[in-house]
C-alpha cells in the first residue's frame, strides 16, 4: 500500500485543511496507485488490521478514530469547547474530542486561549457569559514555534490570528462555540453560539501549565500522550530508520523541511506540509532528510 490519500476538506474563514479524515462526509480518498478513489474506510474494511494495527481495528472497527488538521489562523477563531466521549455519545452518537496543537509559525505577538485564569464556578462562569466578560476569565498565552499544547476534552481553547498549527484530535466535529467576537456575516447575522450545551462540558480544572514542557534539542522526544494517540517529535538531520511496532499504524505530519522516504515510489519526498500514513504492517522506513527537518509521529494506543 504506497498510495496517496487525498485531503478531504479546506476552509476559507480559518485557513484549516484536514490532512487525513475518517469524518463522515470529509472522508479521506486515494488519490494515486492501485487504490485510488478508495476511501479511507474502504481501505480500512479491506486491510483491517494490516492498515491500522490488529488492536486498534478490534477496537474501533472501520471507524478511523483519529483526524489530523493544519490551520493557519488568518484571525482570532471562535472560542470553544468540545464534550468528552461520555456527554458526546449521549448527545450526539459521536466520539469526544480530546486534542494537541503544535505551534509550527507564529507571528511575533501570536497568542492563543487555553483554559481559565482563574478559578470559577459553573455560575460564576455564565453571570461571565451573561455580562460579556468571558474573556477576563480565560487564560491567554503568548506563543512561538515549537510550543506544544494539550487540549483534553472540556478545556474552553481559541487559536489566535497568526498561528500556523499542526492539530491532532479524535475523530469527532462536535464543537460548542461559546464567544465569537461579536462578528457577523455578510446578511449581518451572527454565529450560533451553544453556551447552554457547552457549560455541561466545561472542565474548570487549572493544571500547573497548560503548555507541554519538553527538550527542543533531543533527536526523539514524547510530546503527547492520552487515551486517544501518543505523539512523538523527531528532529533529524541525518538518514534516519524508524522502526515500527505492528500494534497501529503511525502517521508522519512533516513540519519542517523535506524528506526522502524509502517506502513510497508515487511519493519520494514529504515535505513541511505534508501527512503521511504508514500502514501497520510496514516494518520500517528510512529518512534521509534535506538539511534540518522536524516530524511529529503519531499513534494509536491498543
Amino acid at each position: 500500500m504506497h498510495e496517496v490519500l487525498a485531503k478531504p476538506r479546506t476552509s476559507d474563514y480559518d485557513g484549516e485543511s484536514w490532512e487525513l479524515s475518517g469524518v463522515p462526509g470529509n472522508i479521506s480518498i486515494v488519490r494515486n496507485g492501485p487504490h485510488t478513489g478508495k476511501s479511507l474506510t474502504q481501505l480500512i474494511e479491506q486491510f483491517k488490521g494490516d492498515l491500522v494495527g490488529e488492536n486498534v481495528y478490534n477496537k474501533h472497527g472501520n471507524k478511523f478514530p483519529l483526524l489530523f488538521k493544519f490551520i493557519d489562523a488568518q484571525q482570532d477563531l471562535s472560542i470553544q469547547v468540545h464534550p468528552n466521549d461520555e456527554l458526546a455519545q449521549k448527545r450526539h452518537n459521536s466520539f469526544g474530542k480530546t486534542e494537541m496543537w503544535y505551534v509550527i509559525d507564529a507571528d511575533p505577538d501570536a497568542s492563543l486561549i487555553v483554559g481559565f485564569n482563574k478559578q470559577v464556578d459553573t455560575r460564576q462562569y455564565m453571570d461571565c457569559v451573561q455580562d460579556n466578560k468571558l474573556m477576563s476569565v480565560l487564560n491567554r498565552e503568548k506563543v512561538q514555534p515549537h510550543d506544544v499544547f494539550f487540549i483534553p476534552a472540556g478545556r474552553i481553547h481559541t487559536i489566535g490570528k497568526g498561528l500556523l498549527i499542526a492539530e491532532i484530535q479524535q475523530t469527532s466535529d462536535i464543537t460548542y462555540r461559546i464567544h465569537d467576537f461579536d462578528r457577523i456575516d455578510a446578511n449581518g447575522n451572527k454565529r450560533e453560539l451553544h453556551n447552554e450545551l457547552a457549560v455541561e462540558a466545561i472542565d474548570f480544572s487549572i493544571p500547573d501549565s497548560y503548555k507541554t514542557s519538553y527538550d527542543l534539542e533531543a533527536g526523539e522526544q514524547l510530546i503527547g500522550a492520552s487515551d486517544y494517540f501518543i505523539t512523538k517529535r523527531r528532529f533529524i538531520n541525518e538518514t534516519t530508520t524508524l522502526e515500527f511496532g505492528h500494534s497501529s499504524c503511525t502517521v508522519l505530519m512533516c513540519i519542517e523541511g523535506s524528506l526522502e522516504v524509502s517506502l513510497f515510489e508515487e511519493l519520494p519526498a514529504i515535505s513541511k506540509g505534508d501527512t503521511v500514513l504508514i500502514p501497520s504492517c510496514i516494518e520500517e522506513c528510512t529518512l534521509t532528510p534535506e538539511g534540518n527537518s522536524i516530524l511529529l509521529e503519531i499513534q494509536i494506543p491498543d
